[in-house]
């Protein structure tokens, strides 16, 4: 009974920790957009998370993975997962509070759903599920009020929903081509980072040559941003989902919002009308409802090897299905 009450409460300290660093990610990006540039804040936190888990890959007696099919998926991934939405919310961040960032980034789940129902691979959505996506959108246009010249709709929430849509198609690229295949996890988050790296370098003479300013705060900003909020939660996420299982990582999406929100006002000073606190709340409940399945959903609905809908966080892979507790996550022990 004792060590149970010990598993559950490492378990819920987990996911806190975990809740708390995701949902802080755009407060960091506020702070670090002070002296840096969007693409400078996207290339420092690539580069420095990559250094990060290729130091934690190699620490675990791993290497990086090898071959050229594996790492043209991993570069398509890290364009999807890490390159093209660290840039659209560093860009979108400029013009939207962290707060609403945070909440923005809430809807992958909605696009994982939108576009499994495009490919084909949701078959058989249930009611609620689909009110909830409907639900989820409405949310999301309430948050936009493109009815009011006053609405938070503009090109920087665009960007950020933008973010949050490369987020559901990388998860489903993933599912179907790197997670469970062998490889290491710690491997595949490293590699990813590297990529990732390497694509925003390329774009780096095209928009990140600014002047920089390195505050104190900026560089603090910068530093947490890559190494906690950005190579840790990879780390943290695999070990829930290898403990606990998928479902029990997913719970942390619920929570970044809450997070993010709160120190948005806290911290910066961020305000939220009644409109938005609305229609943040008809999000995460049309959320809420797109993760509910019946008690054979998750076979019914999508091949074994398909990623399951919702995301648990914004940046990391969430490996799918009762099954996702092989061997390929011991590794990040």
């Amino acid at each position: 009974m004792k060590n149970g009450s010990t598993r559950s409460l490492r378990a819920g300290l987990r996911v806190a920790v975990l809740a708390l660093l995701w949902g802080s990610t755009f407060l960091w990006i506020e702070l670090a957009l002070r002296g840096l540039s969007p693409l400078q804040v996207t290339f420092a936190r690539c580069v420095l998370g990559a250094l990060v888990l290729v130091v934690a890959c190699r620490l675990a007696g791993h290497r990086l993975p090898r071959g050229i099919a594996v790492w043209r998926h991993i570069v398509v991934a890290a364009f999807f997962c890490n390159a093209l939405p660290f840039a659209l919310f560093s860009l979108g961040q400029q013009s939207v509070g962290s707060g609403l960032a945070g909440v923005l980034n809430a809807t992958t789940p909605l696009w994982s759903l939108a576009l499994g129902l495009a490919l084909g691979s949701e078959r058989g959505l249930r009611p609620v599920r689909l009110t909830g996506l409907l639900l989820g959108f409405a949310g999301t246009i309430l948050i936009f009020a493109p009815w009011q010249t006053t609405g938070a709709a503009g090109w920087g929430a665009l960007a950020i929903i933008g973010a949050a849509a490369s987020y559901a198609v990388a998860f489903t690229y993933m599912g179907r081509t790197l997670v469970r295949k062998g490889t290491p996890t710690i491997s595949l988050s490293a590699a990813q980072l590297v990529a990732a790296s390497g694509l925003t370098a390329v774009a780096v003479p095209i928009g990140g040559l600014q002047s920089i300013d390195p505050g104190p705060t900026v560089v603090v900003a910068a530093v947490v941003l890559s190494v906690f909020c950005t190579a840790i939660t990879f780390h943290l996420t695999y070990r829930i989902i290898n403990d606990e299982g998928a479902t029990s990582a997913a719970v942390v999406g619920y929570l970044l919002p809450v997070v993010s929100v709160l120190l948005g006002a806290v911290v910066l000073g961020e305000e939220i009308g009644v409109r938005v606190v609305l229609g943040m709340a008809v999000v995460l409940v049309g959320v809420g409802m797109t993760r509910r399945q019946g008690p054979a959903a998750v076979t019914e609905e999508r091949a074994p090897d398909e990623p399951a809908t919702g995301s648990p966080a914004a940046g990391s892979p969430a490996p799918h299905g009762p099954d996702a507790r092989s061997t390929d996550l011991e590794d990040v022990r």
